[in-house]
């Protein structure tokens, strides 16, 4: 038995599924916030907030820059809200193993991803513009509409032997949009990986997202930061969740 292709227009174009990316340059940092206020921040979503200590969750701030994939080249940043599988409310560290990633703020500077990334797997893509310094430290801006949002600044990490981080991970990301709650399945292999404790600072502006940040407690010290020279990812189609 053969199982039909999924296929999306997009702007004219056809994306058949799944959607690969073939390069990409990865920066991120974990950090510890108050579980209640990320909990208020994603109530919309109907998803539960994974504690993975009394009264803290984990929001992952991530600046992705894809050179070759089937959305073609673009940046973006995201806030990733770290939530228990629907129906879950599980605590501590085990439960935070099983958990995924809501995907709360999602701005892209390429109209043709913002377009596939909603009707695909309703991602919450906005435009953005972005400003890159790539030195010793890695930086960036996000503006949207014109205000400053979000910036970070990422020291180099230690190098983190492909042994440990070559291997294929599946991690479920989920989104909210127009109604709907969704859950993706991806699967990325990660290459030139380095880590290291602290490592990241956070720059709030006046745009929205950065007010919603603030209410988290930031800017605040990382609990780790991370960079990969190269990800090659593999994104299934999105599963609406009742």
């Amino acid at each position: 038995m053969t199982h039909a292709t999924s296929q999306y227009t997009i702007a004219g174009q056809t994306v058949t599924m799944p959607v690969q990316i073939r390069t990409a340059e990865q920066h991120m940092a974990m950090f510890s916030v108050n579980a209640d206020a990320a909990q208020a921040m994603i109530d919309y979503s109907g998803l539960t907030v994974c504690r993975y200590r009394p009264g803290k969750a984990v929001v992952v701030l991530m600046l992705m820059r894809y050179v070759d994939g089937d959305l073609g080249p673009y940046l973006e940043y995201g806030t990733n809200v770290m939530v228990n599988p629907p129906g879950s409310t599980a605590t501590g560290l085990k439960a935070f193993g099983a958990a995924g990633a809501f995907i709360h703020h999602l701005p892209v500077d390429g109209e043709f991803t913002m377009a596939a990334g909603r009707q695909i797997w309703g991602y919450p893509k906005v435009l953005a513009d972005f400003v890159i310094r790539d030195g010793h430290h890695y930086c960036f801006d996000a503006s949207i509409d014109g205000q400053f949002a979000v910036g970070m600044d990422f020291a180099p990490g230690l190098p983190v032997p492909a042994m440990f981080t070559g291997k294929p991970q599946v991690h479920p990301t989920y989104s909210y949009l127009d109604g709907v709650t969704r859950r993706t399945s991806g699967q990325m292999i990660m290459s030139g990986v380095r880590y290291r404790p602290g490592g990241a600072t956070v720059r709030l502006g006046s745009h929205p997202y950065g007010r919603e940040l603030a209410a988290l407690g930031f800017p605040k010290r990382a609990m780790f930061s991370g960079s990969a020279r190269n990800v090659e990812m593999t994104f299934a189609d999105a599963e609406e969740i009742a």
